[in-house]
């Protein structure tokens, strides 16, 4: 803001609608560079006519006195009230204080001063309640509402000779923010202190030194226990530091609960943790199936293939030589080339299963029989369609799943039946798998190497879908997976 008279038109912009008088003054000539048209039309001059007035009997207040505060204030960026001298004689509206802040640029030193309005509250008071009405002017008013409906406790508070926070003023938030009367924290303003842990305590004393010194912002955030609700809530906490006319220093300010934003932050921090470890666990996997893969790609199919080749070789070499070729040497050949067609086609369904060529019904209901008669527990397989036609995605994760179900209710339930229904509806798709075993603990689903059950659900949420995993009301444990129908 090096030349301030330039700008005039942008605080004619800013200050549209403004009733309160400002005026912009330079420093070092004591003369006025800016009046906002409020001020021409309560003072009947223009700036010119203005500028020939001395500063008291426009204002209130001597040149010396406006020096000496901007020396003092120059580092400041806030409004500070002083009270006038005496009463300024120009001007139809009269005041009795100012509101001033330094405005310091690379070579010049400005002050912005704006005049307050006197509002005859004390006639309205001696005249009733609705005479003190009428007297408020329409900024309090203003004011008061948006305090009043202001989410959270908009407070002020001073120093007491501790250093400590003492309360002033205190809104009605303060009972639903605090479960504490605003009487009670006026009273005695080291319950707030008594509601958080050691290191938040310290965090905000230290916040509150800064602010003090520095006269800047203060801003901190903490957890409170509330002792009535045995809960805890995250408070944050914003003041801004103001020197009054009598030189203390007040901080207005307001505290909201920002609890539900917290924790919403903490799950997904969480999340990502998660997402990061299953991400990790998913390769390590991958890698191992690769091994697999490449071992019985080496041992049975290469194995086979070499066998077949060394019997071939051995069959060339007889029949060059008009030997006889064995029948027997003929199937053994055979019998090579049956395993390894058995091997691609293990290898091959261990990679996709070809029974989902068949559907997702008639793959699942394959795997809930196959599933019987290996491990011998009763699985039943129900479903409210002959067929239900899903996308490839979706088959997969259905039938991955249910494959990965089926294994865990093996390793650890302890089962002795299982129930499997598919069904689709309007919108829909559910796959519902229920045992009879030992059941799960919500714990065990929270636990961090449970990368059987994150990876179900990481599956079901990439197709826009649901997975809950709960104890059954009866025994043993319920898997759900909802689809949504494609």
């Amino acid at each position: 803001m090096s030349q301030l008279p330039d700008i005039s038109l942008l605080l004619d912009a800013l200050l549209l609608g403004v009733t309160d008088e400002v005026y912009v003054l330079n420093v070092s000539t004591m003369q006025l560079v800016y009046v906002s048209d409020s001020a021409f039309k309560d003072t009947a001059y223009d700036l010119e006519s203005l500028q020939e007035h001395d500063l008291v009997s426009l204002l209130g207040v001597s040149e010396s006195m406006l020096k000496s505060h901007a020396e003092s204030h120059r580092h400041h960026s806030y409004f500070v009230e002083i009270l006038q001298e005496q009463t300024p004689i120009i001007g139809n509206i009269k005041h009795h204080k100012l509101r001033l802040m330094v405005l310091p640029s690379a070579k010049k030193i400005f002050i912005l001063i704006i005049k307050n309005d006197v509002a005859d509250i004390a006639a309205g008071l001696s005249a009733g309640e609705s005479g003190a009405k009428k007297g408020l002017s329409e900024n309090e008013t203003r004011s008061q509402t948006m305090v009043a409906n202001t989410p959270g406790l908009v407070f002020q508070f001073q120093l007491d000779n501790n250093g400590e926070m003492k309360f002033i003023h205190l809104t009605d938030g303060c009972k639903a923010l605090l479960g504490l009367t605003a009487e009670d924290l006026k009273e005695d303003s080291s319950l707030l202190y008594s509601m958080m842990n050691a290191r938040d305590r310290s965090v905000l004393r230290k916040r509150l030194e800064q602010s003090t010194t520095n006269l800047s912002l203060m801003n901190w955030e903490g957890k409170v226990w509330i002792d009535g609700w045995q809960d805890n809530k995250w408070l944050d906490l914003r003041a801004v530091p103001r020197v009054l006319g009598n030189g203390v220093l007040q901080w207005e300010g307001i505290m909201t609960n920002i609890t539900q934003s917290k924790n919403a932050k903490h799950e997904i921090e969480k999340s990502r943790r998660e997402l990061v470890e299953l991400t990790a666990h998913i390769h390590k996997i991958k890698e191992q199936e690769r091994s697999a893969i490449a071992r019985e790609i080496h041992d049975d199919l290469g194995g086979n293939l070499t066998a077949i080749k060394m019997g071939l070789s051995s069959i060339i070499n007889k029949l060059s030589k008009g030997q006889e070729v064995t029948i027997e040497q003929a199937q053994g050949l055979e019998s090579i080339l049956d395993s390894t067609f058995e091997a691609v086609h293990r290898i091959s369904s261990d990679l996709r299963p070809n029974v989902l060529d068949l559907g997702i019904v008639a793959a699942l209901e394959w795997q809930a029989k196959e599933f019987e008669k290996q491990l011998g527990i009763t699985c039943k397989f129900t479903c409210n369609q002959s067929e239900i036609p899903v996308s490839t995605d979706q088959g997969i994760t259905l039938f991955r799943i249910f494959q990965e179900s089926m294994s865990n209710i093996a390793k650890h339930a302890k089962a002795t039946h299982v129930n499997v229904d598919l069904s689709a509806f309007e919108h829909d798709i559910i796959l519902t798998i229920s045992d009879n075993g030992v059941g799960i603990k919500s714990s065990d689903t929270l636990k961090s190497n449970s990368f059987g059950l994150r990876g179900m659900r990481e599956r079901v949420t990439a197709l826009h879908g649901t997975f809950a995993v709960q104890q059954s009301n009866k025994q043993g444990t319920v898997i759900t997976i909802k689809l949504p129908v494609e």
